[in-house]
């Protein structure tokens, strides 16, 4: 995603115009009497506490480990980001939706309104400024990826905090707009409290975003997914490796991971050599990727892996695509799962909906001698076996992992690691 130093440059440009817009707001509306106008005073205000924030968090992050934080400070920057969060959600939304509530039950008229109407004018140019640096950040950081995606898939939340934040200011801005003018011209002076409910309602919309993600990281996300791939693969064509059996990795800051490679060496090999095969792997792994801050090895059994990887994840998360003795393992009927499954244990409505929907289909389809009904995960199964051996008739997954066209299929609820 986004460097440190573009990201930074975004916060600094919304730091600045944010100053701007509040000090323009909150003198319009003590000249004005705007309800809509104080909302969007406190709201400009918050964003600047809001950049301070981020910068103290992005500083903290940097911090060099030390005996009592040995993985770092990382961190620190989601959770001033969840702070972020919770402030825009408590300070923005809360005050701007209190202020409407009591405008609309005690209305006001709104004195000077062409004053309203400049001020916004200025402060839709003041944030149009910054939402521009923020939105040409984000989408150099995204690639191809959409939009929502890219939101979905950052590891940096600054860089889409800002923007997020722009935004609602524009469109906060354009409701203020509108509540002025039907107060003014409309004779209808409960608007103007009736739009600062509204910004209060997108402010609490965006924190609860900002919320989410932000809490996902803190707890602590894996890394990406094409890192993820490219480090199986690098650690693949390192010999000798009699198997890679799986990679954790775990996101501390947007430029920190930390891995964790369980691997089964050849019964032959010495001791000394696995320290030599160790730190060559490492140094190949951190010259590509230098995020990975650390990188633990774990000499393990295919067995013994599968094992822990059950125990850690229970019965029903797919494992990782590796390969052992030379045979392309597919370990699982999902080699990267939906999104939905990433961040959250239990997926929303609708794509349980979709997952039901494909279950039934792939029922529909092969012979289940076991249960009338599959499961999400059997189902796949079979459409996977389908597709490896199209001439072969796919039937429930048995109690151990068999093979099928020179590929290994695991048993039902063989859990991966992959996203």
């Amino acid at each position: 995603m986004a460097s440190i130093s573009s990201t930074r440059l975004s916060v600094y440009a919304a730091l600045a115009g944010n100053l701007l817009v509040a000090l323009t707001k909150t003198a319009a509306a003590i000249g004005t009497g705007s309800s809509a106008m104080l909302s969007e005073a406190v709201h400009s205000f918050v964003d600047t506490g809001n950049e301070l924030l981020l910068l103290h968090g992005m500083r903290r992050s940097l911090q060099q480990a030390d005996p009592e934080h040995p993985l770092g400070y990382g961190r620190e920057l989601y959770f001033w980001s969840f702070i972020v969060a919770l402030m825009v959600f408590a300070l923005g939304a809360g005050v701007s939706i209190y202020q409407g509530i009591v405008h609309v039950r005690q209305p006001q008229p709104i004195t000077h309104p062409l004053v309203s109407y400049v001020v916004f004018g200025l402060c839709f140019v003041f944030e149009g400024a910054s939402w521009l640096v923020s939105l040409h950040q984000f989408r150099a950081a995204k690639g191809p990826l959409g939009y929502y995606e890219a939101f979905r898939r950052s590891k940096d939340p600054p860089s889409f905090m800002v923007l997020f934040e722009d935004s609602a200011a524009l469109v906060g801005i354009a409701i203020g707009v509108a509540g002025t003018y039907a107060a003014t011209t409309l004779a209808l002076p409960a608007a103007d409290g009736i739009a600062s409910i509204l910004i209060g309602l997108l402010l609490a919309f965006v924190a609860a975003l900002l919320a989410r993600e932000s809490k996902s990281l803190l707890i602590g996300e894996r890394g990406d997914r094409r890192l993820h791939a490219a480090i199986l693969r690098i650690a693949q064509e390192q010999g000798p490796i009699a198997c890679v059996n799986g990679l954790l990795t775990v996101q501390l800051a947007p430029n920190q991971i930390v891995a964790a490679l369980s691997l089964q060496f050849a019964d032959d090999i010495r001791a000394s050599e696995i320290e030599d095969l160790v730190l060559a792997l490492e140094r190949k792994i951190r010259q590509a990727y230098p995020e990975v801050i650390d990188l633990f090895v774990k000499p393990q059994t295919d067995d013994a892996y599968r094992e822990s990887m059950r125990r850690r994840f229970g019965e029903t998360l797919p494992v990782a695509r590796h390969e052992c003795d030379g045979r392309s393992i597919a370990a699982s009927t999902l080699a990267v799962p939906p999104p939905f499954l990433t961040n959250h244990s239990r997926p929303p409505a609708i794509e349980r909906f979709f997952m039901k929907l494909m279950a039934w289909l792939g029922s529909a389809k092969c012979v289940c001698a076991t249960s009338a009904e599959p499961t999400v995960n059997s189902a796949m199964t079979a459409a996977t076996q389908r597709v490896l051996n199209p001439n072969s008739r796919a039937s429930p997954p048995p109690s151990s992992t068999r093979m099928t066209s020179g590929v290994t299929t695991p048993t039902r609820g063989m859990p991966i690691w992959a996203k």
